[in-house]
């Protein structure tokens, strides 16, 4: 441990400075939380949506196709953005956005004048009637205007990954990054159980709409804090400039263009790997533990989101992706001197294995427990490859001036991928079942092994010898 913190510049262990930007990152981090709450609320309720538009596994999986292409592209745009005006407004202009987006989403949810109506439980639910819409007669049409509107969500949530890690590559050094991560790991955690637990809460008590607006009226709240009380760099609190060790982007002292950032990320052979990488965590992690296992309960056991077991699985999916994301950022800067590669290896190897248990499982007829201990094992393989690569390679590769940029394109990438689950899966459980799903999502984890394994070895280069 004390190897560990002499690696570290005695500038960044002052413990005057890391309050200050504790502080700074809290703040900063709920709000990158709430962003999760209000983007997965979504698929929290999309038994209930179901159930209440009509809708079939189809029209659901037109949200969870529009929305991460129109984030994929948009991180990919805004990234540049993002380092011109800087973490802070970058954050302030998306949750502007997304508390819109919420609200509006919510209001949609009014048009609906009488209910759809159901016959049967489990796999065996058929629509009897079709909802009474104030819009249209089509429960498909209403399906597509949702889902375009949630595409608009999406283009404001592309700013919450850019900016925490534009602020934050100004705060952390290098030697620290592994434990970010982590840190990291925990917001997104926190936020899906805010969506995947809470949301279903909400909808049971108060109309379905309620659980758009009432995590809006959150995002409204961190908004104003984030506006009154987050600094953009230490320089802006009042500290000297530090070097925090990382990639470098042209000369000292230069004005490094959004071309630079650019042209360094796509001719590196190291930033293709990690890209495509994140690709393959995209696939997996949006297909099982950030989607459809709602729908998974749903069909298999006819368990709604209040019930015990999808409330148990909800946490255990946090608890144990929060695990997986301090334990890979331990045993990044500890085991393998701050080197991400390895430990997405194993990240992708546990993927692939709890898939297999996953598949055996309702072979085995081990049951919504047997399903739910899956699940949540398969989320500490996840959370813990995607926190090194969403939050400690992209400042890494991309350093400080380049730091939104490489976000957005791991980010990006990543639900560009995702967003072939949404027609995929959709499509895959209705013709074919929910264990052609399981087998569908393994593949991905393989590849995923074998781009980060040609980078084990490897170490961002800059200025600091630290």
């Amino acid at each position: 441990m004390a190897a560990k913190e002499s690696a570290i510049p005695a500038e960044f262990r002052d413990p005057a400075y890391r309050m200050r930007r504790f502080r700074n990152w809290m703040l900063v981090g709920v709000l990158y939380s709430l962003f999760y709450m209000t983007r997965y609320n979504f698929m929290a309720l999309s038994p209930e949506l179901q159930a209440l538009f009509g809708w079939t596994k189809n029209d659901l999986g037109l949200f969870e196709t529009i929305l991460p292409l129109v984030y994929g592209l948009s991180v990919f745009l805004n990234g540049p953005l993002a380092e011109k005006i800087g973490g802070r407004k970058a954050f302030l202009i998306g949750a502007a956005g997304v508390v819109v987006a919420n609200l509006v989403f919510g209001a949609l949810c009014l048009t609906v004048d009488v209910p759809a109506v159901w016959e049967g439980a489990g796999s065996g639910r058929r629509l009897v009637q079709a909802a009474q819409l104030a819009w249209t007669d089509d429960a498909r049409t209403m399906a597509w205007i949702m889902a375009i509107l949630w595409g608009v969500n999406g283009y404001f949530q592309s700013f919450g990954a850019l900016a925490i890690v534009k602020i934050n590559a100004q705060w952390f050094h290098i030697r620290e990054r592994g434990t970010f991560s982590a840190i990291f790991g925990v917001l997104i955690r926190f936020g899906l159980i805010l969506a995947f637990s809470g949301a279903p809460f909400i909808a049971a008590f108060l109309p379905v709409h309620w659980a758009f607006w009432i995590p809006a009226a959150l995002v409204a709240l961190f908004f104003f804090l984030n506006l009154f009380l987050v600094t953009e760099t230490p320089e802006e609190a009042g500290y000297p400039t530090r070097d925090t060790g990382d990639a470098v982007i042209g000369e000292e002292g230069q004005t490094v263009t959004a071309w630079m950032v650019i042209r360094k990320i796509f001719t590196s052979w190291h930033m293709w790997m990690i890209a495509l990488a994140s690709m393959m965590i995209g696939l997996v992690r949006r297909s099982t533990v950030d989607g459809w296992w709602k729908m998974y309960f749903l069909d298999q056991y006819n368990l709604t989101g209040t019930a015990f077991i999808p409330q148990f699985l909800a946490w255990g999916i946090a608890v144990l992706g929060i695990l997986g994301g301090f334990a890979f950022g331990a045993m990044s800067d500890r085991m393998f001197g701050s080197r991400r590669a390895p430990v997405v290896v194993i990240g992708f190897a546990g993927m692939l294995a709890c898939l297999g248990l996953f598949y055996g499982s309702d072979a085995l007829a081990a049951g919504p427990w047997g399903a739910a201990v899956c699940l949540s094992l398969l989320s500490f393989f996840v959370n813990g490859a995607h926190g090194m690569v969403g939050g400690a390679a992209s400042m890494d590769f991309g350093g400080r001036k380049g730091v939104a940029t490489a976000a957005g394109l791991f980010d990006g990438m990543q639900y560009l991928a995702a967003a072939v689950t949404g027609v995929a899966v959709g499509a895959i459980t209705t013709d074919y079942g929910w264990q052609a799903w399981k087998l569908w999502a393994m593949p991905w984890a393989l590849l995923g092994a074998v781009f980060m394994a040609t980078l084990w070895n490897v170490l961002p280069r800059g200025r600091s010898g630290h």
